[in-house]
C-alpha cells in the first residue's frame, strides 16, 4: 500500500475501509441503493481529504475486502483520488476482474472516466481490446460508455467508441456481444448516424443479439421495446 499524508481527523485507510464494510454488512436491508447511500456518507466525510489517503482507503477496501465497486466508487467521486488516477492505479483496480459486475464496476465507474479525461492514452483501451482475456475484452468496450453518456460527463465521442468497436466487431464471446451492444446504443444518443452507418457496414459480421438491440434503439429508443412495455 503507498504511505500517504495522515489525515488528523480520521483513522488510517485499513481501519477507515473496515468501517464502510463493516456499516454496509450493518444494514437491515442489504442492496445497492442503501449501500450506495453508506459510500456518500464516507464520501463526505472524506471530502477533504487528500487524494491519495482516499487512494489508500480504496486500496484497502479491493485488498482487503473485495469491494471492487465500492473502491472505484470512493476514488469517482472523490477530484483529488480522481485526478490521480492514470495507467498505474488502472492496473492495480482492475487487477482480478473475473465477472459481469466486476468489469463494470471497474470500466463504467473508474477506467472509462478516466479516459474521458484523458488520463490514459487510446493504447491503453486498445490493448485491453486485443487481450485474450475475455473480461479486458469487455473491459475496453464498456469503458467507451462513459465517452458518450452525459451522466458521466460524455458529450459523444464517435472515432474512440467505433475504432474499439471495430476491434472487436467479430467477437463472439458472449460478455464481449453484451458489451459491444451497451456500447453501441450508448452512441445512438450523440450520433445515431454514425450507428446505423456501422450496423450497414458490419450487418455480415456483428452478432444477432447486437443488431437487434441496436436497431431497436435506433427505431425505439429502447433495448427490448416488447420487454419493456411487459
Amino acid at each position: 500500500m503507498t504511505t500517504s499524508r495522515q489525515q488528523p481527523d480520521l483513522p488510517g485507510p485499513e481501519v477507515l475501509s473496515s468501517e464502510i464494510v463493516a456499516e454496509i454488512r450493518a444494514l437491515p436491508v442489504r442492496n445497492a441503493a442503501n449501500a450506495r447511500a453508506v459510500r456518500r456518507t464516507y464520501s463526505r466525510r472524506l471530502k477533504h481529504a487528500d487524494g491519495e489517503f482516499v487512494l489508500d482507503v480504496a486500496r484497502a477496501l479491493l485488498g482487503n475486502h473485495g469491494q471492487r465497486w465500492l473502491a472505484c466508487e470512493l476514488i469517482q467521486q472523490h477530484r483529488g483520488a480522481f485526478q490521480r488516477v492514470g495507467e498505474s492505479e488502472l492496473a492495480e483496480f482492475g487487477l482480478g476482474i473475473d465477472s459481469w459486475g466486476s468489469v463494470d464496476a471497474f470500466a463504467r465507474t473508474l477506467a472509462g472516466p478516466a479516459w474521458l479525461h484523458g488520463q490514459v492514452p487510446d493504447e491503453l483501451i486498445h490493448t485491453w481490446a486485443r487481450s485474450k482475456d475475455r473480461w479486458w475484452r469487455r473491459a475496453a468496450l464498456v469503458s467507451t460508455v462513459a465517452l458518450n453518456v452525459k451522466a458521466s460527463g460524455g458529450s459523444g465521442d464517435t472515432a474512440r467508441t467505433l475504432a474499439v468497436c471495430q476491434m472487436l466487431v467479430a467477437d463472439r464471446d458472449d460478455m464481449v456481444v453484451k458489451a459491444m451492444s451497451w456500447a453501441l446504443r450508448a452512441l445512438v444518443g450523440p450520433d445515431p448516424g454514425a450507428v446505423q452507418a456501422f450496423l450497414s457496414e458490419h450487418e455480415d459480421v456483428l452478432a444477432a443479439r447486437v443488431k437487434r438491440e441496436v436497431r431497436n434503439k435506433l427505431t425505439t429508443g429502447l433495448k427490448n421495446p416488447g420487454r419493456q412495455r411487459g
